[in-house]
């Protein structure tokens, strides 16, 4: 039964998804009804052992970039309020010339997070990757999520595809960007197609390449 719940709403994903282009708005509905209920504020997170802070660009200084730091703030705000226990940061990490996952720890390190409670994945080459390496490589089963509120319902379906009990808290403080954030959104709501195609497909995280 539990395995039946978990592909019905899978199947639906699928069957919206193969409407073609018209199917994508459609798609981006489907997924946050999928998700509904599981984005809440931080006053009414349940305590979870980790937040799953997902990477995003960090500049050649290895700053992390605007819509990154907001996330950071979140998790680091989840942490002083004894919401998690743990940091997980997730992102592309591959070469020693560009380190998202670095650039993330030492802003957490400059915010007063301690080094002993921040766990870095340097291979989430993207959400799908960072999830599964969530539960298969760090052995999480609860957890929250952190990113920018549009991105939640796409990597917050992926949870629920991969059986993690997750939760998510949003940044939107970036929103004022509205062209960067607008232009965010029409990307999401076109990720949402490769969402269907990763879970569908069941396919293996990339490897970490050095």
């Amino acid at each position: 039964m539990h395995t039946l719940r978990r592909t019905c709403p899978l199947a639906a994903l699928v069957v919206v998804a193969a409407g073609g282009l018209g199917g994508v708005l459609a798609l981006g509905l489907a997924v946050r009804l999928l998700t509904r209920g599981r984005i809440v504020p931080p006053d009414r997170l349940p305590p979870l052992p980790v937040a799953l802070v997902l990477g995003a660009e960090v500049y050649a200084d290895g700053r992390p970039s605007r819509f990154l730091r907001a996330r950071l703030d979140v998790a680091a705000d989840l942490y002083r309020r004894s919401l998690v226990g743990r940091i997980l940061l997730s992102g592309d990490g591959q070469s020693p010339f560009y380190d998202e996952t670095a650039g993330m720890r030492d802003y957490l390190l400059a915010v007063g997070v301690p080094a002993g409670h921040i766990v870095l994945d340097p291979s989430g080459f993207d959400t799908y990757d960072s999830c599964l390496r969530a539960r298969d490589v760090f052995g999480l089963r609860r957890l929250v999520v952190v990113s920018q509120a549009y991105h939640l319902p796409r990597a917050l379906a992926i949870c629920r595809a991969l059986g993690l009990d997750a939760w998510g808290v949003g940044d939107d403080s970036v929103r004022r960007n509205v062209t960067a954030w607008r232009a965010s959104v029409g990307r999401e709501l076109a990720a949402n197609l490769k969402l269907v195609w990763d879970v569908a497909t069941r396919r293996p995280p990339r490897a970490h390449t050095h």
